[in-house]
């Protein structure tokens, strides 16, 4: 293991002078890791990292555990501990089909409670119950029965950025980058043109825009990382870096949308990125989405407007380490919920 006196050695590649010692640059231990976190992690700091991430290794073995990672995660996680990665669709989907007795969220609250949903009999570990979401902090299931009042017969497709709870009163889930097609999948199934669309206002008026032939009836819930960008953040974007491409969230203001070249989740954004390689590009979301993405286009140039997401942030490597000594903090749901919002989330997983 590499200590910090070899890891100070080892940034200082000018010590070594053949003939007069015979100590060489000390290679770091999981090299091959480091190699995808050089970029933000330095070699002093790296040893601590490492010891963590063979702890994580050696427990997820006995444990028979997978670390899901969500696309906003730190890039220490991402890229060294994290089994499956993407945005919430891509670990919604792959959390059925994981092929383990534990399932350790590095996400948010609310992803942990989906993963739980669909993998009833696992045990799914949330290593900070205080990583929550502001935008499912938004909204309760009291707030989703008041509007089914107001609006009878109304169908509700709820974000995944939501509570248990909230999806157990919805009928159909929805994420960024699947929302226009499971709002006129659910129009078309129930035969009507009006839906609520929650929590998400903005995500609702930029799909809105995409299916003029609907009626969403938004909530006022945002997420806090996505409501700062302005166009004007944008529009000095162009100007401070030429040619840059704009990727813009569809959780951000229906304006600054407007003013990128393109709008997508941030699976839509990676994949943008891979088929349409911009020599420069810019990501209008939280930033460690920039340098995750970043990893696998060392041609590419990444400016990174840095909005980090403080939910995100409290998750750890020390912590997931300790999740699978200790097998806590374990998500639990009333099967009286489960049952309900389960049905909303594979209601959706069901449209293709």
């Amino acid at each position: 293991m590499l200590d910090f006196d070899v890891a100070a050695h080892a940034e200082r590649p000018e010590a070594f002078v053949p003939g007069l010692t015979d100590e060489r640059p000390a290679a770091p231990a999981l090299g091959h890791l480091y190699a995808r976190v050089a970029k933000h992690v330095t070699l002093a700091e790296w040893p601590l990292i490492a010891r963590e991430v063979e702890a994580i290794e050696r427990l997820k073995r006995e444990r028979n555990a997978v670390v899901l990672g969500h696309n906003y995660q730190a890039p220490e996680i991402f890229n060294t501990v994290a089994d499956i990665v993407g945005d919430s669709l891509a670990l919604a989907r792959e959390a059925v089909t994981v092929d383990a007795d534990v399932i350790v969220m590095a996400g948010v609250h609310f992803m942990a409670e989906t993963a739980k949903l669909l993998n009833p009999s696992k045990t799914v570990l949330m290593p900070d119950m205080g990583a929550g979401c502001s935008l499912a902090d938004s909204i309760t299931a009291a707030d989703i029965r008041l509007l089914k009042e107001r609006y009878p017969g109304v169908p509700v497709v709820t974000y995944v950025n939501t509570s248990a709870e909230v999806k157990a009163e919805s009928d159909y889930c929805c994420t960024s980058g699947n929302a226009v097609k499971v709002v006129r999948a659910v129009a078309k199934e129930w035969g009507v043109n009006r839906i609520l669309m929650l929590p998400d206002e903005f995500l609702a008026q930029n799909v809105q825009k995409e299916v003029p032939e609907l009626e969403l009836i938004a909530w006022k819930g945002h997420c806090e990382v996505h409501e700062r960008f302005t166009p004007q953040d944008i529009r000095d974007l162009r100007e401070n870096h030429p040619g840059v491409v704009v990727l813009a969230h569809p959780e951000c203001p229906p304006e600054v949308v407007a003013e990128a070249d393109y709008a997508g989740s941030t699976a839509g954004m990676a994949d943008y990125v891979r088929d349409e390689k911009p020599a420069r590009v810019v990501l209008i979301t939280e930033c460690s989405m920039a340098d995750n993405v970043a990893v696998n286009h060392p041609d590419i140039e990444f400016v990174r407007p840095c909005n980090l997401c403080p939910h995100m942030r409290r998750i750890t490597l020390p912590n997931i380490r300790r999740a699978l000594e200790t097998m806590t903090t374990q998500v639990a749901i009333d099967p009286a919920i489960a049952d309900r919002a389960r049905l909303a989330v594979e209601r959706m997983l069901a449209i293709r």
